[in-house]
């Protein structure tokens, strides 16, 4: 789909400094597509805000502890 878009010329100079006068038509949709995942990320965040108590945790007590047993009892890691 053809879309018009007014943009400033200052705007279009970063543009083309970044993706080069041939690659506007291909930067600016993948800009917008990481602009949209930013967007969507930040929802997911302030949707989970306050799901998680503020305490009662394994690790209240000495996280660095916690996350070295995490770590050791991981059998993905290695070394």
């Amino acid at each position: 789909m053809r879309m018009h878009m007014d943009m400033d010329d200052e705007l279009v100079a970063d543009v083309d400094a970044v993706a080069g006068r041939r690659g506007r038509s291909r930067f600016v949709p993948e800009a917008v597509l990481t602009a949209l995942d930013q967007c969507k990320r930040a929802d997911l965040i302030r949707a989970a805000r306050g799901s998680v108590i503020g305490e009662g945790h394994d690790w209240d007590d000495d996280p660095a502890r916690w996350v070295r047993r995490q770590r050791r009892t991981d059998r993905g890691r290695t070394g």
